[in-house]
């Protein structure tokens, strides 16, 4: 159970991991993605301030005068005129990247290959990281006023803080389900564990408490024996009432006591390779006995051929008399009818009673552990919900499925399918 449980939480650990790391592959592809568009809208944009810059215009005429540093055209001095003409290209540069949708903070250089005619942004954007330059000749009406080529360079500093914050979108959701998951899924093992330590400590009382019963039980058994055999006629009855009792008792001991062994190891029934016929014949024979003493009719039909499969007999016999045990008890009298058949390779065992039949709602119910159907304050058959339980757990580890439906007129049906097998050994 230990090694189970660390392979789960390790094969958990893995998969939270692999899926982080999932999410940053994505990321980066996001982020290579958006860098390429972000190329290409750059490439648009270039396109539009270029043509903007080619004829003479009231900006080109602005931006000729400051790169000449020529104040005479103009009646204010050399420095306002150079603030005039940076603001204006900077507004207008702003304009053309908005217009193809490319809001990055950005600073500009307009200047000649020897930087002997400049003109820039207002002081650089503050803060340290890697810048993107993205350099474009300017043609027309600039060019030749000054007579040498000229290069605009756009310059986007924290471009992949800019990428990441358009991601957003998609980075904030992805990191708040993933920690969703991270924290549904511990609670779930925190719930399972704890739910686990408790049944745990539940069947440890109830064994143990089973094993200490076992004591006075055999004590009364044995005082009740003597006291039989030494007391007189009258108080015979009385004996036997005792005896009858804790063999009662003794019976529900002994199966608390095995239905908890099977529930906490599977290898706890031993199959074999069986021919179940002679086998179930005894037992409705045995049963049958039963019914003729209290007067109740019970009917049975068998196939003729073999019955091979691999069973725990013990097991699957008592069972089998739980079903029809139940049958007779809360039958009132009534007729139970089993059928045997085979159905390709599988056996079906059908136990059919007369009783009151059983709610729909409560047909998964009934197979719960200590589950009792309501009948009032006082039940008119006692019992510790325990026979349908281990009947569902034998089934279980023969590989088989139970089910419980109503009777043709009233009553219940339950049905048990087991696999066969081939030739006795091999269960198909």
């Amino acid at each position: 159970m230990r090694s189970k449980r660390i392979f789960f939480i390790g094969l958990f650990v893995v998969c939270i991991a692999g899926l982080a790391v999932v999410q940053y592959r994505y990321l980066r592809v996001g982020l290579s993605l958006a860098r390429l568009q972000f190329s290409q809208k750059i490439a648009e944009a270039g396109t539009d301030i270029r043509a903007g810059l080619y004829t003479r215009n009231q900006l080109t005429y602005l931006l000729g005068t400051a790169l000449e540093k020529d104040s005479t055209r103009f009646n204010t001095g050399l420095d306002h005129m150079t603030d005039a003409s940076r603001h204006f290209m900077d507004d207008f540069l702003r304009e053309k990247l908005l217009d193809n949708q490319i809001d990055a903070p950005f600073t500009f250089a307009l200047k000649t290959r020897d930087s002997s005619f400049y003109l820039g942004s207002a002081p650089a954007l503050e803060g340290s990281g890697e810048t993107y330059t993205y350099p474009m000749e300017v043609h027309g009406y600039l060019p030749a006023q000054i007579g040498q080529r000229l290069i605009l360079e756009l310059q986007f500093p924290h471009l992949p803080r800019y990428f990441r914050t358009q991601l957003n979108g998609l980075t904030l959701p992805s990191l708040l389900f993933l920690a969703g998951i991270l924290v549904a899924v511990l609670w779930v093992l925190r719930t399972f564990y704890w739910q686990q330590r408790t049944i745990t400590t539940t069947h440890e009382f109830i064994n143990n408490l089973t094993h200490e019963l076992r004591t006075p039980v055999f004590s009364i058994s044995l005082a009740a024996k003597i006291l039989k055999e030494k007391a007189g006629k009258a108080s015979e009855p009385l004996a036997d009432t005792i005896l009858s009792q804790t063999a009662r008792m003794s019976d529900h001991i002994d199966k608390v006591l095995e239905l908890g062994s099977m529930e906490r190891s599977a290898t706890a029934i031993s199959l074999q390779p069986v021919d179940f016929r002679p086998h179930l014949e005894e037992l409705c024979r045995q049963f049958e006995a039963l019914c003729r003493l209290e007067g109740i009719p019970f009917t049975w039909k068998l196939p003729d051929a073999a019955l091979p499969m691999k069973a725990s007999t013990f097991h699957l016999e008592h069972a089998l008399n739980n079903l029809l045990d139940n049958a007779r008890k809360y039958g009132g009298g009534a007729a139970v009818h089993l059928e045997a058949r085979v159905e390709g390779r599988k056996l079906v065992l059908a136990v059919t009673d007369q009783g009151p039949g059983i709610p729909p709602e409560l047909r998964e119910e009934v197979f719960r552990k200590y589950y009792r159907i309501p009948q009032g304050d006082r039940p008119a058959v006692r019992g510790y919900g325990l026979g349908l339980s281990y009947v569902r757990t034998v089934v279980d580890r023969h590989k088989g499925r139970i089910r419980l439906e109503a009777g043709a007129a009233k009553g219940a049906v339950f049905t048990i399918v087991l696999p066969l097998s081939d030739h006795g050994t091999n269960p198909v």
